[in-house]
């Protein structure tokens, strides 16, 4: 079974932390996670598909293992982390590589996919989000991603993690039990907060217009699958609906028991993404 590797990585002044699974002369595949989160969310859909993939997981600036930013306004942005993944492609040698971004992620994919970057891409899924984020959706996200939480003991934390990411929806336990592992940090008081920037957020309000992003989707011609959660407030039927009918007119897959977004880590998820990865490589 293939076990990770982490590469820091310096990109634009920053030093990215990327965990790596399978073999790197392997066809390369981008996991890029949503916007509190890291790379450690997808171990189980990277290790399954290591045996067939080069697998990167970046941590994004601001998150996890990466470095800060000394200037949020101008760096915590859609279009400097598309920067950002250029140039970690650049590090690991790689041309081309297929995309899978979670929420963040996948308007960091789409992006790229609708300008001349789209060359450095294979195929794009999009996991759950879509070129329009609803006003009350990003509410909810500032309700708990603007100020950092505090615990006195990890019991604290996991229960804290597991009510605000249940609408990930069905996922194996040693998902939750990493998820608390890697979204912690404790702090010089000796107490324990998350991993990143609580300033993460300024992108919507300094760069809120690449949330709404609908006359760039209707330019990318990349194969496209999108993951949908029947539950989200994110990806909202009627936005969905909309992506089917322009731009890439992408196949959807809909998981009923998820809101915002499916975690993707089952096997029989791992299964799915095999599925589409073929059909999108075919298809590129």
């Amino acid at each position: 079974m293939s076990t990770p590797r982490h590469s820091f990585v310096s990109v634009l002044d920053h030093e990215l932390h990327v965990t790596c699974w399978g073999d790197p002369a392997a066809k390369p595949l981008v996991m890029w996670h949503g916007l509190a989160r890291t790379g450690r969310d997808f171990d189980e859909l990277a290790r399954a598909l290591s045996d067939t993939h080069f697998v990167l997981c970046p941590d994004t600036i601001g998150r996890g293992l990466s470095s800060w930013s000394s200037n949020p306004k101008a760096e915590y942005s859609i279009e400097y982390y598309t920067g950002i993944a250029v140039d970690m492609l650049d590090h690991f040698a790689i041309d081309k590589a297929g995309w899978l971004g979670t929420s963040m992620g996948g308007l960091i994919g789409m992006r790229m996919a609708s300008s001349p970057l789209a060359a450095r891409l294979n195929y794009l899924i999009i996991n759950d989000t879509g070129p329009e984020v609803p006003q009350e959706a990003i509410e909810r996200i500032l309700t708990y991603a603007g100020n950092l939480p505090e615990f006195d003991r990890v019991e604290e934390a996991a229960a804290w993690l597991h009510t605000v990411y249940d609408p990930f929806g069905p996922a194996p336990e040693s998902f939750w039990e990493r998820m608390v592992r890697s979204s912690l940090r404790r702090r010089s008081d000796g107490r324990f907060t998350l991993h990143y920037d609580p300033r993460i957020i300024q992108q919507f309000e300094y760069s809120a217009a690449e949330l709404t992003s609908w006359d760039r989707y209707r330019r990318i011609t990349l194969p496209t699958h999108v993951l949908a959660g029947a539950k989200s407030d994110i990806l909202t039927p009627d936005i969905l609906a909309r992506m089917k009918e322009q731009g890439p007119k992408p196949a959807v897959t809909l998981f009923e028991s998820c809101g915002h977004a499916p975690a993707l880590a089952n096997p029989e998820d791992a299964a799915l993404l095999r599925h589409v990865i073929a059909e999108l490589s075919a298809a590129s």
